[in-house]
């Protein structure tokens, strides 16, 4: 139920999900119990902004609310850039200037070290920014048939807080030729005899398969679609992907069940791949592989880290939760041997593929495990390396500070000297620095963010810890 609100608040914060904060004049009644008034999110609303509300969610505590009026705009508010902005749950920073965005998610870390882990770096580290609009490379849409009477599909990202789906027809974080094909999508699906099953697009954007050459149709960036399917595609079908991959220059490729059954269809051949030009590595990969998001921003990433990592040339390096080798293979260019270790087999097999393209087999070593389940004779089982790389999923990295914090107190030699922590979750992060610091026998010298995803509410972290003498 929608509560209008009669009176104007001031806005004092913002949450990371760019929900305004404020807060009632409290009653008599608080006052008397010595209690502030009730907080309310708003929607839509920036701090030192005067706003009038309307309540979607009341609760005992705290209230939901969207923006009715902008009274006084604050002076970092920003006229959003996309059309859907508002209704598509992709994007919810829009109307907050990108310099301030970092400044936010800067904040945020430097909170989530305080309150959660108790420590505070010796040095913040610079925030990292780079391109705000087109720098997104990769992105799994959803598909839903609205209405077969009104010959509608919709190809796109939820809605905020929503199971619909956004009625989306472009989309300015993407690459202006992805963004281009929403509505192609729509009617490509829209003329396939199994409409109603197909319920995701998963795209991938690589770099050209030859930027040196002079040829401009091999410089163009290589594009990769998905079609998760539930039911086998008919032969008529079939000859609309091709038309649609030949018409847009794209690579189809079809996933019929699990994400192992997902293979190239038209053309049958190809490459994809990014670059780390600073280190002279060319990373293929398959479109259903994790990547980074934004390319231009992994370069700046994994140069920080290796550079933070204070590597010498003959220093053994480990590269844990290594994916398909991000990290692994420039840290091989900068050491005399790397052990890359992650839970997925497919990835590994990917990382050891990736090492071979690129001529670092004797340096680069791969194995599985599952680093989620680590212990004291786990890491005994790695050997020593004093320089650790650890860019984990957003669950963090628990188990293995835990086992480190016990080699500290068997004052073990085994304990790696330098750590850089690469994060996608300030709150596991400092979870994970409080057991480093106070239990593990590391001091945390810098930490900052990397803002890889300009206009969410998502942010890289990165923090570096040495191990005290």
């Amino acid at each position: 139920m929608l509560v209008e609100a009669l009176g104007a608040v001031l806005v004092e914060s913002l949450d990371l999900e760019a929900q305004g904060i404020a807060r009632l004049t409290p009653t008599e009644h608080e006052l008397e119990l010595g209690q502030s008034g009730k907080v309310i999110f708003i929607q839509g609303a920036l701090p030192t902004e005067m706003v009038t509300y309307t309540v979607t969610r009341e609760r005992a505590r705290f209230n939901k609310a969207k923006v009715r009026q902008v009274i006084r705009p604050a002076v970092f508010r920003s006229q959003p850039k996309c059309k859907a902005f508002g209704v598509c749950g992709g994007c919810t920073m829009q109307h907050l200037d990108v310099r301030a965005q970092i400044a936010m998610k800067q904040r945020v870390l430097e909170d989530d070290l305080k309150h959660i882990a108790k420590v505070a770096p010796e040095e913040m580290l610079r925030p990292m920014g780079g391109p705000a609009w087109e720098y997104r490379h990769r992105a799994r849409l959803s598909v839903v048939n609205r209405s077969i009477k009104k010959g509608t599909v919709l190809v796109g990202f939820h809605e905020a807080k929503s199971g619909y789906v956004a009625d989306m027809t472009a989309c300015e974080i993407m690459p202006k030729h992805v963004s281009h094909l929403l509505p192609a999508m729509r009617k490509l699906v829209m003329g396939m005899s199994i409409v109603d099953f197909i319920p995701q697009i998963e795209l991938a954007v690589g770099e050209a398969e030859d930027p040196q050459s002079d040829d401009p149709l091999k410089i163009k960036p290589v594009t990769a679609l998905v079609l998760r399917h539930l039911k086998p595609f008919n032969p008529e079908d079939e000859a609309l992907l091709r038309e649609f991959a030949e018409q847009h220059h794209v690579w189809i490729w079809l996933q019929p069940k699990g994400i192992e059954t997902v293979a190239p269809f038209h053309p049958l051949t190809g490459k994809l791949c990014y670059r780390l030009p600073e280190f002279e590595i060319e990373m293929p990969f398959k479109p259903a592989d994790f990547t980074q998001v934004n390319h231009l921003m992994n370069r700046s990433l994994v140069s920080r880290a290796l550079r933070l990592l204070e590597m010498k040339p003959s220093d053994r390096v480990l590269d844990l939760f290594c994916g398909i080798g991000n990290f692994t293979l420039p840290l091989a260019r900068r050491s005399n041997s790397v052990l890359g270790i992650e839970g997925l087999a497919s990835l590994t097999s990917r990382a050891q593929a990736n090492a071979e393209h690129n001529g670092l087999t004797q340096k680069v070593h791969f194995m599985q495990s599952d680093l989620f389940k680590v212990s004291s004779e786990t890491i005994a089982s790695w050997g020593k390396a004093d320089r650790w790389l650890m860019d984990p999923p957003r669950e963090g990295a628990m188990e293995i500070c835990k086992a480190l914090a016990e080699l500290h107190q068997s004052k073990s030699d085994l304990l790696p000297q330098r750590i850089v922590y690469v994060s996608c979750n300030p709150k596991t992060l400092a979870r994970d620095a409080d057991i480093l610091c106070h239990q593990a026998g590391y001091t945390l010298k810098s930490a900052g963010i990397v803002n890889m995803f300009p206009h969410t509410s998502h942010v890289e972290s990165m923090a570096v810890f040495e191990l005290c003498s």
